[in-house]
Order: C-alpha cells, then structure tokens, then sequence
C-alpha cells in the first residue's frame, strides 16, 4: 500500500511537472535565445528554463512551504520537513532550443534522502511518466487511460538496444565518443536523443534494453531512475555504487551487469 504521504508528493510532482511542460511548449517564443551558459558554451540555459523552475517552485512552496530544494538553475535551500524536491525544469535544453521534440520537465521528491516519487512531463510527445516508491511505474499518453510500464525481456548483450548521451565539455565529449565507438560492436546499436529523463523513461517504457552516461547530476536522474527501477530496470553507477557524476547505467537485469563491466573496462567513468 502506498504511504498517503508519498502519494500526495506524486500528485505534487505530476501537477507541476504538467503545468511546467505546458508553460514550455506553449510558451516558447519564436525568437528563444540563449539566456546563459554553464560548463561550456554550448551548455545551455534559455529564458524558459528558468521561467519553468520558478513555476515548479512557487507552486510547491504555496502548498508544502516546509520542504527544501535542489533546482538546476539555481533553486536551493534546506527546508526543514524531510522532504526535499529535485528539479530540472528542461531536461535537453539544446533540443528544446533547436525545436527537436525530446525534452522534458523532471521533478522527484526525496524524503531523508531518497527518492518516494517522481514525475517527468514529455510534451511533445504526449506523455508523462511517473512512479512512487513501491507502487510501479506508469504513464498516460496516446492510449487510453494509465499504463503500467515493464522494461522489456532482456535480450543477450549483442542484441541490445543502448542510449548514451554526451557532455558539454569538449575533452570529455571526445573521451565518451571514443568509449561508444569501442561499445558499438558488442551491441546491437546506440542511440543518442538528448534527455536523460526520457531515455530512463524509454527504458522502463520497453523502448530500450540499456541506457549509460557520465557526467549527470541529482536532477537530470533522480525521477527517471526511479521511474527505470519500478519497471523493473536495474540502476547504479561502477561496479557497487549507487548512480553518480562519474556514471550512471540502468538496464533490463539481464543486460545490466554485463553493460556495467564493459564500461568498467572500457574506462567510460574518466578521461
């Protein structure tokens, strides 16, 4: 059963998530510009990503104005409820840039530090994604009503379907380009969309067996892992750890443990 408490954080989470997306799909101006940048210059922040964050925020601090934050574009305090939100408000800030549809709104809430419930918004695909701890994960979109999602049965490493994606900075850019070069062989193919919170989704959706990155921070996974774990996807970072800056990789159980020893070796957590 689950605790009325992290059902109220999911209704939370899937309510500002929704209204953000909406905000940015249909908010987008024809002249969208770069506002700023961060680790490089083609690390983006557009004038919507920040319009999105204080939309997510002003609304749950209206109604739970104890709990803390963790934002991408700056949001941050303590709160004193337990409960803290982490927030990325455009996840592919570049596509959304370009006008490419894979971007998303990802909002999790943890309570002493772990993750209860998390809700990504997709809008231009018509989707949203959410789970809360213990509860499955499930999805609304072109078909009727909530689906349960389930990773797909694991197919043996060769035939895996793989997502990655890239930094913005250009010598580790080049340093995972040369890691998915020597990757490609031992599976059936990889792909690059641009969201880290859609592929984690992708996954638990049965659209693909396996999904790895370097470089990804609280906000970019903390809803789409749990979202990955519910379907069924197994989660973590090198081999013993929990996701983190240096990798993550999720993954149909069966492809997991053979994909995180082959990025071991492949050396994909460093220059």
């Amino acid at each position: 059963m689950t605790d009325p408490l992290h059902a109220e954080l999911l209704e939370l989470a899937r309510e500002a998530a929704r209204r953000a997306g909406e905000l940015l799909r249909d908010g987008r101006p024809a002249d969208l510009a770069v506002a700023a940048t961060k680790s490089s210059p083609i690390d983006v922040v557009t004038e919507m990503d920040i319009a999105a964050e204080k939309l997510i925020t002003t609304l749950i601090a209206e109604r739970r104005p104890e709990d803390g934050f963790l934002g991408e574009e700056g949001a941050s305090t303590e709160g004193s409820s337990g409960i803290r939100w982490v927030i990325d408000p455009l996840d592919g800030t570049v596509n959304y840039l370009y006008g490419l549809p894979t971007w998303a709104v990802s909002i999790a809430a943890e309570q002493d530090g772990e993750t209860v419930a998390g809700a990504v918004a997709a809008p231009m695909r018509g989707e949203a994604y959410h789970a809360v701890r213990g509860g499955g994960a499930w999805a609304t979109g072109a078909w009727e009503g909530e689906r349960r999602l389930t990773c797909r049965p694991s197919p043996p490493l060769d035939q895996a379907l793989v997502s990655t994606g890239f930094n913005y900075v250009t010598e580790v850019r080049t340093h995972q380009a040369d890691v998915a070069q020597r990757l490609i062989p031992r599976l059936r193919d990889i792909r690059r969309g641009g969201s880290a919170a859609i592929d984690l989704c992708d996954l638990a959706a049965g659209r693909l067996d396996g999904y790895y990155e370097r470089g990804l921070h609280p906000w970019d996974l903390a809803a789409g892992d749990l979202i990955a774990r519910e379907a069924g996807a197994l989660t973590g970072g090198r081999p013993g750890d929990r996701p983190s800056w240096d990798l993550t990789v999720a993954a149909t159980p069966g492809v997991f443990e053979p994909l995180q020893h082959i990025l071991e070796d492949l050396g994909a957590w460093h220059d």
